[in-house]
């Protein structure tokens, strides 16, 4: 897998038609790309199925999470749109329904663990007794079980959750800042090349790409960032 299938270029925007000028500006330099409620909910959910139909990959960042008919539903639904990653929360009974609903289709099923906006102290907040990295293991060992095509989780706890889930499983990992880039509202954040060598098999990238003054220059960046991590010197 070279770096272009391993980068995934978030367009976190507005509108469908900033999308299609980023998609157009980063032409043939990007091919994986997500698609979350910002932009499902502004006719993102047709630009989708047109890219996916024009050969782009897509990740489709749901975080779906309901009861399991509904959830297995979607999924249903979501796997004839020709997706290529869609997201739920990582419940085991919403991972086990969907696993379900989507076997025989080729959509790549991924947990979503912690958000990597959230930290100890937010959890907290929010009621849970377990601090971001154990909760984000647990979730994890519960995907493997699920059967799972991979997780969503901070490149923090990547290394760890690799460990779990095997060499096979996708470990997607958003909160990805390149050297010097603003963190934003990301409080677990990573380089590329850390991410890649602490296992991430995919890297999520958005505003460091999406909101630069050249975005296919910041992808290229990035990119080659990515290749210099595949080097055997670097292994």
């Amino acid at each position: 897998m070279d770096a272009r299938e391993k980068l995934i270029v978030g367009l976190d925007v507005a509108t469908v038609g900033e999308a299609e000028k980023i998609v157009t500006t980063l032409a043939d330099d990007i091919v994986f790309y997500k698609i979350g409620y910002q932009l499902a909910f502004a006719g993102g959910l047709e630009f989708a199925r047109e890219l996916a139909q024009s050969g782009k990959k897509i990740f489709l960042d749901m975080k779906l999470l309901d009861i399991d008919n509904t959830v297995a539903s979607g999924v249903e639904n979501i796997a004839k749109m020709g997706m290529s990653m869609l997201t739920l929360h990582a419940y085991p009974k919403a991972m086990r329904a969907a696993v379900a609903a989507a076997r025989g289709s080729g959509l790549c099923l991924l947990g979503v663990t912690v958000l990597t906006s959230m930290d100890g102290e937010d959890l907290k907040e929010a009621g849970y007794a377990d601090d971001p990295r154990a909760l984000v293991l647990r979730r994890a060992a519960q995907a493997r079980e699920a059967e799972m095509g991979g997780i969503v989780c901070s490149a923090e706890e990547a290394e760890a959750v690799r460990e779990i889930v095997g060499p096979d499983l996708a470990v997607v990992t958003p909160g990805i800042r390149p050297t010097g880039a603003d963190r934003g509202d990301q409080k677990r954040v990573m380089t590329p090349f850390d991410a890649l060598k602490a296992g991430a098999s995919h890297l999520v990238v958005a505003r460091p790409v999406v909101r630069a003054e050249d975005p296919r220059a910041a992808a290229q960046a990035i990119l080659d960032e990515m290749i210099k991590a595949s080097w055997p010197a670097n292994r």
